[in-house]
């Protein structure tokens, strides 16, 4: 399969939503959940992969972001304007990124000492997500507009809250480049919402027929 495909582009904006909605969820309840974060934290560390699927482990990794983008684009919950906000955000600031060559060596490099830590100590170990975090703090978040991320203050002065969230805004912005690299468009997102959804009904059923 093409690498520039409405499947392709659909599993990784549905990795995007993935990562935002755990931000969301560890800024407002102080907690994730523990596969999606996984996932997200892994698609990071996953420079070179066979295909757009194995990113993140095949669809199963994705499932969670799968059924959040389509609730959003059902109708079925209302629309969140912080989450609305977050990707809206990443994928601007991944633009930018793409021209800034400097950062992304600076990224790439300090992914691949992510890297290294992972495979001895885990992929959500607290040093890798500093790491990861601290990465993303001295990099991305340098880029204008930076990210405000809104929850409760008790969470988000949490430092290990501090380093997932920041980590999982830099999993953010892995989708949202892996989105620009497959043909996604804002205003493909915009105009072609009924085939996204579409695309997304079919990677679901998929995923239920595995099971």
């Amino acid at each position: 399969m093409p690498l520039n495909s409405p499947r392709n582009q659909v599993i990784a904006l549905a990795g995007l939503t993935q990562a935002i909605h755990q931000v969301k969820r560890i800024a407002t309840t102080g907690m994730a959940e523990q596969t999606p974060l996984e996932t997200s934290i892994a698609s990071i560390l996953k420079i070179d992969a066979e295909n757009v699927e194995d990113i993140y482990g095949g669809l199963s990794g994705i499932s969670s972001g799968l059924n959040q983008l389509q609730r959003q684009l059902t109708g079925a919950e209302p629309p969140d304007s912080d989450q609305g906000r977050y990707a809206a955000t990443l994928i601007f600031l991944e633009k930018q990124l793409s021209n800034n060559t400097p950062m992304l060596s600076e990224i790439r490099t300090g992914i691949e000492l992510a890297q290294t830590q992972a495979d001895e100590l885990g992929v959500t170990h607290a040093r890798v997500l500093t790491d990861l975090g601290d990465l993303y703090h001295n990099t991305v978040s340098t880029l204008k507009p930076r990210i405000m991320v809104n929850g409760e203050q008790n969470h988000l002065a949490n430092i290990e809250n501090i380093h997932k969230i920041r980590s999982l805004l830099l999993a953010g912005i892995r989708s949202a480049l892996l989105w620009r690299q497959c043909g996604g468009r804002r205003w493909k997102f915009l105009l072609c919402r009924g085939k996204i959804q579409n695309e997304v009904g079919v990677l679901l059923n998929e995923l239920r027929e595995k099971q």
